[in-house]
């Protein structure tokens, strides 16, 4: 059972939101990031945005995300997020094994923090975006 499993606090992992565009609009894309040098193996994202909008509260829907594997300094594509969901908290959880551990590591974008104000460029992708490693 969960109780009985040791979680590890995962490092070298992070989630980046980068704006991709096209010729007609600007879609956002989240990206898990595996800077470290190991292979991170039955990797699972869940994410969901909470908070208050409008004077109401807000939960969206959780959405997880399975790979198989994740090489060493690779990143690969998460979800899209609208842009309706930047002033909510944004919220990652993620889970991995590395040699027969099992880490995670939850990351939350909060809300106004997806905007060209806090670019930075994003290591791998080499795209400019939201980082949190």
């Amino acid at each position: 059972m969960k109780k009985d499993i040791t979680f590890y606090k995962a490092e070298d992992v992070g989630v980046a939101i980068v704006p991709e565009s096209d010729t007609n609009s600007t879609e956002w894309m989240a990206y898990l990031l595996n800077t470290s040098a190991n292979m991170l193996e039955g990797v699972i994202v869940s994410s969901s945005g909470y908070g208050i909008m409008d004077q109401k509260e807000i939960k969206t829907s959780t959405l997880r995300q399975f790979f198989e594997r994740v090489e060493p300094g690779q990143a690969v594509k998460i979800e899209m997020v609208d842009e309706k969901v930047f002033g909510l908290n944004n919220e990652f959880w993620i889970s991995f094994w590395l040699h027969g551990q099992m880490y995670e590591r939850k990351i939350v974008f909060l809300p106004g923090s997806i905007s060209e104000d806090y670019f930075t460029q994003i290591p791998i992708l080499n795209k400019r975006g939201v980082l949190i490693l």
